[in-house]
């Protein structure tokens, strides 16, 4: 560094820029108010710079808010992360779901929940001494900033630090911010049932592939598709005036009185993705309107609700 400076720049177009460049060495020179030069090797690119005085004031250093800290394993956060994601609310008028609770039901047990309504999605992890005094709701688009940050660093120790207004994580040398959503998350806890009156056991790869063959003939609009369960066996079906219809059987290990529900097939679609493949998948029901729970035997510490659907 030949001399101490600030200056703010597209990180976007800075990136776009270096990842095509060959040379070593790359030189950041700030030449005139508002223009930075990038030099490398030949190449010259003049890119408009920001006022660094108009940057967000990042919370660093001893002002900092304090908050609780959890270390916990990279791989871990980014599989609560995958496992939770898909299931926030895209609606942007229902602000306190289009983010993931993070909080803990017990000391020691880390939980991220997240629901559109329609269905939740929520995970458990032991780690000593998680405590977070109050849950809070980080926001979709930093998880999935943050997702990218672990994607890389499977087996490296992430430090979180939860506050008031944001969560920072640091990895290595980087520390990555999110402001928290403000509002309240909905009590989740009176949406999961009990103990269910009839249970299918089957495999995750039968079912998910069974399920994507039939979808393809579900309503566009609906997308629903409807299980009839009996002992022995699940029977997958949909049809679509405009297209056809389909059905197909898969083996199941099912206790419990003949069954006919239907749901959206996309749900049912995106929890058998985040599963391992082999595992076998758990499906609980009360009657036929009541909300469906899926599990896997593998991770007993995993919950998935999905409302039913009139077909």
């Amino acid at each position: 560094m030949k001399k101490k400076g600030v200056v703010t720049l597209n990180a976007r177009k800075l990136y776009e820029i270096t990842r095509e460049l060959s040379a070593e060495e790359v030189v950041l020179k700030s030449v005139q108010a508002g223009w930075v030069e990038v030099l490398a090797g030949r190449s010259k690119f003049k890119i408009v710079s920001l006022d660094a005085k108009d940057f967000p004031q990042l919370p660093l250093g001893t002002d900092a808010p304090q908050g609780a800290t959890l270390a916990i394993a990279a791989g871990t956060l980014r599989e609560m992360i995958d496992r939770t994601l898909f299931a926030v609310s895209s609606d942007e008028t229902r602000f306190n779901l289009s983010g993931v609770f993070l909080g803990n039901e017990d000391d020691g047990v880390l939980r991220m929940v997240a629901t559109d309504g329609h269905r939740l999605a929520m995970i458990d992890r032991r780690l000593p001494n998680a405590r977070i005094e109050r849950g809070v709701v980080m926001p979709r688009k930093g998880l999935v900033e943050a997702r990218k940050l672990l994607e890389e660093a499977e087996d490296a120790e992430v430090t979180m630090v939860v506050s008031p207004k944001d969560v920072r994580l640091i990895l290595h040398s980087v520390s990555f911010f999110m402001r928290l959503l403000e509002g309240d998350f909905p009590d989740y806890r009176q949406v999961i049932p009990g103990a269910p009156r009839a249970q299918a056991r089957g495999n995750r790869d039968d079912l998910l592939s069974a399920l994507r063959r039939i979808s393809l003939l579900a309503s566009e609009r609906s997308h629903g598709v409807k299980l009839h369960l009996e002992r022995g066996k699940l029977e997958l079906s949909a049809s679509n005036p405009d297209q056809g219809e389909a059905s197909e059987e898969v083996d199941v290990q099912y206790t419990g009185e003949p069954l006919t529900i239907g749901f959206n097939a996309r749900y049912l679609l995106d929890v058998l993705a985040v599963h391992a493949e082999g595992d076998v998948i758990e499906l609980g029901f009360t009657d036929e309107v009541g909300p469906g729970v899926v599990r896997g035997s593998q991770d007993p510490d995993y919950t998935y609700v999905v409302m039913p659907m009139r077909l």
